[in-house]
């Protein structure tokens, strides 16, 4: 892949897209192409073939789709699997019919089972049934792997996919209704410092176990596997380091420095008891994660101050 090459890449305001982007311009990469949504709607196969057919780029990441937490997952279950869905088929199809040289698919690893054997290796995708909280939205990511695999094995197109872990980090959500655990959390804890709250509640048992990433370790995996990768096999991305919900939450209760306490709402959904990726392929081909849990939360919150976000 050449500094001048075309890449044109899907959801770049999202916090995976924006931090590829942001690498990719530090990384010297001067031919970067994006549209907003409001721009170019990915639902709308007519105006993704006319985006194609105007902008001609070398290659893709597909990093936009719709996201969100347990809530919102099991609120908007259509519009999670007809969205992603149709967003993919219709640049994975259009990267196909512009023999874009090389497309990289972002999905998740909700993909798993949800009884999998821990960890989770690539070769467990379709071996059980999934989390039902989030099974749209898996099933959307799932068929975004096969349709990369399919147009592979048919036209002999470079199209890979990588399934990253839990992540956080710039330009996350922070909505209490539709983000995921982690931005969660630092919200909870920072408006119960300021409002001076006696206790922070948190959502189930506090029991599963989760791996969280930096989404810039995220983004220097994409281009670690947009350089050196080239095979069909989908790739985990992660850090091969799992932590409790309970033990998130005191790390980030120390990291605010809130000084109440925690209580446990029981009748909120778990989700998955264990969701980490088994990490041998990635670290095998030459990739590490760089951030650590602490200095990358720290990071993060000292950012959302810093912004006046919340």
């Amino acid at each position: 892949m050449n500094k001048s090459d075309k890449i044109y890449i899907a959801g770049h305001r999202g916090m995976v897209g924006s931090a590829i982007v942001r690498l990719l311009e530090k990384e010297g990469y001067t031919n970067l192409i994006y549209r907003t949504s409001s721009e170019l709607d990915l639902r709308d196969q007519h105006a993704v073939d006319s985006f194609f057919d105007n902008e001609n780029p070398n290659y893709v990441v597909l990093a936009a789709a719709k996201v969100g937490g347990i809530h919102a997952n099991n609120t908007y279950k259509a519009d999670f699997i007809y969205d992603n869905l149709i967003m993919e088929a219709n640049i994975i199809n259009a990267a196909h019919k512009h023999n874009v040289t090389k497309l990289l698919f972002l999905g998740s690893s909700c993909i798993y089972p949800k009884m999998a054997p821990q960890p989770l290796k690539e070769e467990y995708l379709l071996t059980g049934l999934l989390e039902p909280t989030n099974e749209p939205y898996a099933i959307a990511k799932i068929a975004g792997i096969k349709m990369c695999e399919a147009y592979r094995d048919q036209h002999g197109c470079n199209f890979i996919s990588a399934m990253p872990t839990n992540l956080y980090g710039p330009n996350d959500n922070y909505d209490l209704n539709n983000s995921h655990v982690l931005p969660a959390l630092i919200r909870k804890f920072h408006t119960a410092k300021i409002e001076n709250l006696p206790a922070v509640e948190i959502w189930g048992t506090g029991s599963p176990k989760r791996e969280f990433l930096h989404v810039d370790d995220l983004a220097e995996a994409c281009l670690f596997l947009l350089t050196s990768y080239d095979g069909k096999e989908l790739v985990n991305i992660g850090c091969g380091e799992d932590i409790s919900i309970k033990e998130l939450a005191l790390l980030i209760k120390e990291i605010v420095g809130y000084e109440g306490e925690l209580t446990f709402n029981t009748d909120k959904p778990d989700g998955t008891p264990r969701k980490l990726l088994d990490m041998t392929k990635m670290h095998g081909l030459g990739w590490k994660h760089r951030i650590s849990l602490r200095n990358g939360i720290s990071s993060v919150y000292a950012d959302v101050i810093r912004q006046g976000i919340f």
